[in-house]
């Protein structure tokens, strides 16, 4: 059976948290994702924030019942859990995902624009193993007005996008780096 394009996203998405690739996540996972966003993150305000928005992340997949008796969460149980747990309420993403977001833009905006430009794009996504090639076409996606730059709301709505939007066309699509596979 095909997957969704929501499936097809946290499929992405779950390869993306299983830095060490044994095919399942754990507590610690998410708690060394964390470590990876919080050090792209200049000041300790941001650096906080992120390793605490992914320690939220990991208690909420553990209240939607994801995590197995080892406290494991498979491929299935991640992408079953993030439809019914997270993505099926726009509210859940604010309170999970936004934070993340509004702490890399903090971080991120080192000329204190209040915008990425694609350099300070690309340099996130460099930092979490993302090739800037495959980043930087993202960026262009992501900058729907064509400023050379992405804004706050910019970020917030691909954040969206990707979590929430069953549109494969969507830009928010990009927000790893790369389109959603098609399938």
């Amino acid at each position: 059976m095909a997957q969704t394009s929501i499936e097809q996203k946290f499929t992405t998405l779950f390869a993306w948290f299983d830095r060490n690739g044994d095919g399942s996540l754990t507590r610690d996972d998410f708690q060394a994702f964390g470590e990876v966003f919080a050090a792209v993150a200049p000041r300790e305000e941001e650096k906080s924030a992120l390793r605490e928005a992914f320690v939220l992340w990991w208690d909420v997949l553990g209240e939607a019942g994801a995590p197995d008796a080892q406290g494991r969460i498979g491929p299935d149980r991640f992408i079953t859990a993030m439809r019914t747990h997270i993505a099926a309420d726009a509210k859940t993403v604010e309170r999970l995902v936004m934070p993340i977001i509004d702490a890399l833009m903090r971080a991120l905006d080192t000329d204190g624009s209040g915008t990425l430009t694609a350099d300070e794009y690309v340099r996130m996504y460099d930092a979490l193993g993302i090739d800037p090639a495959t980043s930087g076409a993202a960026f262009q996606r992501l900058d729907r007005n064509g400023s050379g730059t992405i804004t706050h709301d910019e970020f917030r709505t691909a954040i969206e996008e990707f979590y929430l939007s069953t549109d494969t066309e969507a830009p928010g699509n990009w927000l790893l780096g790369s389109p959603l596979p098609q399938g």
